[in-house]
């Protein structure tokens, strides 16, 4: 039986590979995100129905998708914006425009984590 390392490798391995279909549930999700509203990366991964990809929705959204998707809108666990310098200054400028309220650094999570519908609501 494979151990927990084997399997976490397997998957972040798995994570790199192209894949459309996962993208594409990953583009679902994020756009059901509404303005003044965020969720997380491992949310919207398990959301679309693979859970444990949360670096497989950060590299799609490394992506030029990135320029037609809310991209600011996807935060790190806890609320915490985890881009730097310039970039993080612009996702924390687009949320506040969005009327997204902060805990000093962290976003209220509280009042604005987005409640994502399970990826069997997009079949």
């Amino acid at each position: 039986m494979p151990d927990f390392h084997q399997v976490r490798r397997k998957i972040q391995k798995d994570a790199l590979r192209a894949n459309s279909d996962r993208d594409e549930a990953f583009v679902q999700v994020i756009r059901s995100i509404p303005k003044g509203k965020v969720s997380t990366y491992g949310k919207i991964a398990a959301a679309a129905g693979y859970p444990l990809y949360h670096r497989a929705v950060a590299k799609l959204l490394r992506t030029e998708l990135s320029a037609v998707l809310p991209w600011h809108r996807v935060v790190g666990a806890g609320g915490q914006i985890k881009l730097r310098f310039d970039a993080e200054e612009e996702q924390r400028l687009r949320l506040k425009m969005e009327g997204v309220t902060f805990n000093g650094k962290l976003i209220d999570m509280d009042k604005h984590e987005h409640e994502l519908r399970s990826w069997e609501a997009f079949e």
